[in-house]
């Protein structure tokens, strides 16, 4: 399953819902939704994660890398939510856990903010 990046811009959040397979090959698609949320003044993102299958060390990459650059000048932050068992797995393999505020659903998270 090829990836599928769907954008909601909400009044304060921006909710990209990712689903199918992220690996080296579409990595490039997920950072440039990423980067022209940012380039258009939105740093406050929850990626529901619901429909993710699979996630590679460079699609771990550009969520760090989106996170690092959303809360630089404490303009907003990355969350995640709805994320499926495997990927939990993943992110916690990668020791990746502790910089993701993740929710159990996406009106948490974006009721978070």
């Amino acid at each position: 399953m090829a990836l599928d990046i769907d954008i909601r811009n909400l009044k304060r959040v921006s909710v990209l819902t990712i689903k199918g397979r992220v690996d080296s090959s579409n990595t490039p698609e997920l950072e440039s939704a990423f980067q022209t949320l940012m380039d258009n003044g939105r740093f406050r993102l929850v990626a529901d994660l619901s429909g993710l299958e699979y996630i590679s060390s460079a699609g771990l990459r550009v969520l760090v890398s989106t996170l690092k650059a959303c809360k630089r000048y404490n303009r907003g932050d990355l969350r995640l939510s709805n994320l499926p068992p495997r990927i939990v797995e993943v992110l916690d393999m990668a020791g990746m856990t502790p910089l993701f505020k993740i929710f159990d659903d996406t009106v948490g998270a974006v009721g978070s903010f």
